[in-house]
């Protein structure tokens, strides 16, 4: 959501076009009492993902400057000055959005655009706009700023897309095999290098490390069952256990799947939580049309009508298994991945 705010009665003419055009809500101090500019954008810094001023660039920057938090969490900041001449963007280019938005204002507004980001001036996608165009967490910010400078600097930069989904983009040298000064698409929490001739398995070392850039691609789904009031940090803590052990880093997970007579179940309910994933129930009913295909306990079928729920829940889901069904204490998980 936008929020306008223009600091001089000049600059209402302006405020009230992109409104009209672009949406959003219009604040102006020669419509407004008692206007306190640090209050006003205290405030829109924790409601509006986007503020656009009508004001110097002086302004705009004292205003905002005890707000700004890290660029992965600022809103996107665009000025536009009173005599129309220019629409700036001053923060959150990337992450935030706001070098797509002062294109989108200097169009409505027939001004010139100001991007000062150097990857985009050399037509470059830089890391964290890779994230963003495909629903990538990135996994260090510090590294993506490293990673963004050497392409600036015309440096080697490697790309590797372990689905080779993503084509590679320009500036990007595609690779097979990762090293350092990478970008690295994956849902795995550790990359795995075998030794020549060898069955020791190395990792890389705390300077490659320390410049591949991990950009995780959320295609997990998780297949829960567990015992009625199963205990949130213990399923938590089996589910950690797995991931880790398979290599599949916690902020992959996509989904968690289960039966529907789960769908109270507080453990569950809090899984989905701590991961920030989306959560799927399924009839027994549903469950039953291809629980055939899976192991399965009678045992469990007289209680809840299925043999087995973790990994049919996976498949309903739209997933395909990568870790079979594995028990502790009451608990079951599956891990599928979306294709």
């Amino acid at each position: 959501m936008i929020c306008i705010i223009s600091v001089i009665e000049k600059g209402d003419i302006l405020g009230e076009k992109i409104k009209d055009i672009l949406g959003g809500d219009l604040i102006l101090k020669s419509k407004v009492k008692d206007f306190k500019l640090n209050n006003i954008t205290k405030e829109c810094f924790e409601k509006y993902d986007s503020i656009i001023f009508i004001s110097s660039t002086g302004i705009a920057v004292r205003a905002i400057s005890k707000y700004l938090v890290s660029k992965d969490k600022d809103p996107a900041v665009v000025v536009v000055d009173v005599c129309n001449k220019f629409s700036i963007s001053l923060v959150s280019g990337h992450l935030g959005g706001a070098n797509k938005l002062t294109l989108m204002v200097s169009e409505v507004l027939g001004n010139t655009p100001v991007i000062t980001t150097a990857t985009d001036n050399m037509d470059i996608l830089a890391p964290d706009i890779i994230a963003m165009n495909n629903n990538l967490i990135i996994d260090d910010l510090k590294i993506a700023k490293i990673i963004a400078g050497r392409l600036v600097n015309r440096e080697d930069v490697y790309f590797k897309d372990d689905k080779s989904i993503i084509k590679c983009p320009n500036g990007y040298i595609e690779t097979d095999e990762i090293h350092g000064n990478a970008i690295w698409i994956t849902h795995k929490k550790l990359r795995e290098q075998k030794i020549k001739e060898s069955k020791v398995i190395s990792y890389l070392s705390e300077y490659e490390t320390r410049t591949v850039l991990k950009l995780i691609r959320k295609d997990i789904i998780l297949g829960i069952g567990c015992k009625r009031n199963t205990d949130s940090e213990k399923l938590f803590n089996f589910v950690s256990d797995i991931l880790a052990q398979e290599n599949i880093d916690i902020r992959a997970v996509e989904k968690i799947a289960s039966i529907n007579i789960k769908s109270d179940e507080k453990a569950i309910l809090d899984l989905a939580v701590n991961l920030k994933c989306d959560l799927t129930f399924f009839s027994s009913q549903e469950i039953a049309k291809v629980e055939h295909k899976y192991e399965g306990s009678e045992f469990v079928k007289k209680s809840i009508g299925v043999s087995a729920v973790s990994e049919p829940v996976i498949e309903l889901a739209g997933g395909n298994i990568i870790v079979k069904k594995i028990k502790r204490d009451g608990m079951t998980l599956a891990i599928g991945e979306i294709s």
